[in-house]
């Protein structure tokens, strides 16, 4: 069974979580600004994905970030906006009318209250949402192992883990030795597991990477953000440990 999302707490999603700050910030950019520009080819304009890129404050993708990389900003240099954009679509919050993207009547209603759809927006995110070079059966697998993801983060994140922390755990046998931490298989293992579950995470605003003082190809450590307990009861926190099956 898939760990329920329901935010009880008292806190402020906006700030932490990029995501659904992304989608009150495009929404309410489109309810104000009389819709979002497209290009001919069905793109975000540039003139959002600037506006965008300096206002929502993504972790890893700040507009300094991304003009490290690229003199101008297409749709397609900021990932954030494919799930930002497929979310609001998927919940029916903006429609394509043209060369624009409107805001629905749904959209004002989300604006008004957007903590209120936090519960829906985190479990199609986490539990179904495709990202970009995932499947659609990778996505079904994994279905299966989120209860044992979620109970060994809430354990092992408590004083902060880094994803090989996760593999030790996940894949003892494989990680025995010390040059299995170089093998392919390792490294396709840990990619795997940094962005079909981490990421998701820290991207919903669960999970926060400390990357002070560290490079671009470093490794951070992951530790619980407030909302993790908000809106996450696992049996890890009554148990104390997981069953890794």
């Amino acid at each position: 069974m898939l760990p329920e999302i329901k935010l009880q707490g008292d806190v402020d999603v906006a700030a932490l979580s990029p995501l659904l700050r992304g989608m009150i910030l495009s929404a309410s950019y489109a309810d104000s600004q009389g819709g979002i520009g497209l290009t001919a080819t069905g793109a975000m304009n540039r003139k959002f994905v600037h506006w965008a890129a300096v206002h929502f404050q993504w972790p890893d993708y700040t507009s300094e970030d991304l003009y490290s990389m690229n003199k101008v900003l297409n749709e397609g240099d900021m990932p954030p906006l494919w799930v930002v954009r497929s979310m609001l679509a998927h919940l029916k919050l903006l429609r394509k009318k043209k060369d624009l993207l409107l805001p629905t009547k749904r959209c004002r209603e989300f604006l008004a209250r957007p903590q209120a759809y936090f519960d829906l927006i985190a479990t199609d995110y986490l539990y179904s949402y495709i990202h970009d070079g995932q499947t659609l059966e990778e996505v079904r697998e994994r279905m299966r192992s989120w209860h044992v993801f979620l109970n060994l983060i809430n354990i092992k994140a408590r004083p902060g883990c880094s994803v090989n922390d996760l593999l030790s755990v996940l894949y003892p046998s494989l990680l025995s030795q010390p040059e299995a931490a170089m093998s392919a298989e390792v490294w396709t293992l840990g990619s795997e597991l940094r962005y079909g579950v981490i990421r998701p995470l820290c991207w919903l605003g669960l999970l926060h990477e400390d990357r002070d003082g560290l490079t671009i190809l470093q490794n951070g450590m992951y530790h619980k953000t407030p909302l993790w307990a908000a809106c996450l009861q696992l049996e890890s926190d009554i148990k104390g440990d997981i069953l890794m099956h």
